[in-house]
């Protein structure tokens, strides 16, 4: 199962983004063989419709869950029809939401 956290930083001690479509970037986590991979958020910058912008970006990556502190409802959108389940966090570093992540610690979004 692949994970993504909206991120302030491209490693593992940096921060979750509390925002989904205005991140810098996105952490990839695969639960099943550890692998962590890091791409930039190319929305980041959008005069609008960042959100889903970001949220296609990320659907190209086979995710299954995405983990952030707010998802607009245009992204909740995009996310929920593709069958992505959503789960908030407050701001911590990656590598501890990805262990909470694994605990079923987080919070699903519910919009």
């Amino acid at each position: 199962m692949k994970i993504v956290i909206s991120s302030q930083g491209e490693e593992k001690d940096s921060l979750m983004d509390s925002r989904f479509g205005r991140c810098e970037y996105f952490c990839i986590y695969n639960t099943e063989d550890g692998n962590f991979k890091v791409i930039e958020n190319t929305a980041v910058n959008s005069s609008a419709g960042a959100g889903v912008e970001a949220a296609n970006l990320v659907l190209k990556e086979n995710i299954n869950a995405v983990v952030t502190g707010n998802v607009g409802p245009h992204a909740n959108e995009v996310l929920k029809r593709s069958n992505i389940k959503i789960f908030t966090s407050d701001l911590k570093k990656i590598s501890d939401i990805i262990e909470e992540y694994k605990e079923n610690k987080l919070k699903e979004f519910n919009s």
